[in-house]
């Protein structure tokens, strides 16, 4: 991480003015975000996508009870699931998960009895357990942990209505400008949960459009260094999109300090698509006052 924004910060300045690229091929263009577009869908329908997400609960510290029993600390679909699976045992940011005999409960396919669980901020990624259709599996949010439970039969998924974007225009490719912070700095990224994290923001990306200059700020995200992360709302916010904005990612700088920027690539958070999600909100800096009608539109199954 220190290696990669070191690199983003000496990058040099000297690129000019950014433009759209409307001079691009028009069908090779199509065909791009035609396979973008299926890419984003196939992730969305998975079996292990947003729409499976069924309910997060937020651990206390010492011992937290899975099972569909209401009383239950994580609460399971009684449908598919015992009463009692087992305990969650969280002391100080350590998680361990005794499952219940004949409880059903499996990792990688094998038994579970006793298991110490990694959250979704290891490198390797969080221990998914799964009973049946189910699976869950802890997360971490400031200072705080949930286990976040998914169904791959879930309404959500069975009853998905479809995506829905804005024609498909270049002129909402630009080739932006990136402006690395000296040195990098940190934003307060407050989320729709009531949680807060520091994000590194290596630097804005700045763009023209009608004669005017636009910036937003990009972020780095753990595990996906080698891409900018840009979260934004604009004038659509809240009318054809989602009233908190959207997001996209982009390439790192070039040795020129230039970065396509494509809202055409903008697509929807997870929070449209179930309460169950953690999603961001973009920086009060990152909202832009003009309407982005290029991207995914509002979720029409919300």
């Amino acid at each position: 991480m220190i290696v990669r924004l070191a690199l983003l910060v000496g990058l040099s300045l000297s690129i000019g003015c950014q433009k759209s690229t409307t001079s691009i091929d028009p069908e090779k263009y199509r065909q791009e975000i035609g396979e973008w577009r299926k890419e984003r869908l196939d992730r969305l329908t998975s079996e292990d996508g947003w729409l499976t997400l069924i309910g997060l609960f937020w651990l206390k510290e010492g011992e937290n009870t899975i099972g569909s029993d209401s009383s239950s600390t994580v609460i399971l679909p009684p449908e598919k699931a015992p009463k009692v699976v087992g305990p969650i045992l969280l002391q100080k940011g350590s998680l361990r998960f005794k499952a219940r005999p004949g409880s059903g409960v499996t990792y990688n396919n094998a038994p579970v009895t006793s298991m110490a669980l990694q959250s979704d901020e290891a490198s390797q990624g969080p221990t998914i357990l799964r009973i049946g259709t189910l699976s869950f599996y802890a997360l971490r949010r400031g200072d705080q942990y949930a286990v976040r439970v998914k169904d791959s039969q879930s309404p959500g998924r069975m009853s998905f209505k479809g995506l829905e974007y804005f024609p498909i225009n270049p002129a909402w490719r630009f080739e932006a400008r990136f402006e690395p912070y000296v040195p990098p700095k940190f934003l307060e990224i407050a989320s729709q949960v009531g949680t807060m994290e520091k994000d590194s923001c290596p630097g804005a990306l700045v763009f023209e459009m009608g004669g005017k200059t636009y910036r937003l700020d990009a972020l780095i995200e753990k595990g996906r260094e080698d891409q900018l992360f840009i979260m934004f709302a604009d004038e659509t916010s809240g009318e054809e999109t989602y009233a908190v904005g959207r997001q996209l990612y982009t390439s790192l700088p070039d040795s020129n300090n230039q970065v396509i920027l494509d809202f055409n690539k903008a697509y929807n958070w997870p929070c449209v698509f179930t309460d169950f999600a953690t999603c961001p909100i973009p920086p009060l800096q990152n909202r832009l006052s003009i309407r982005v009608e290029a991207g995914e539109k509002m979720y029409r199954g919300h």
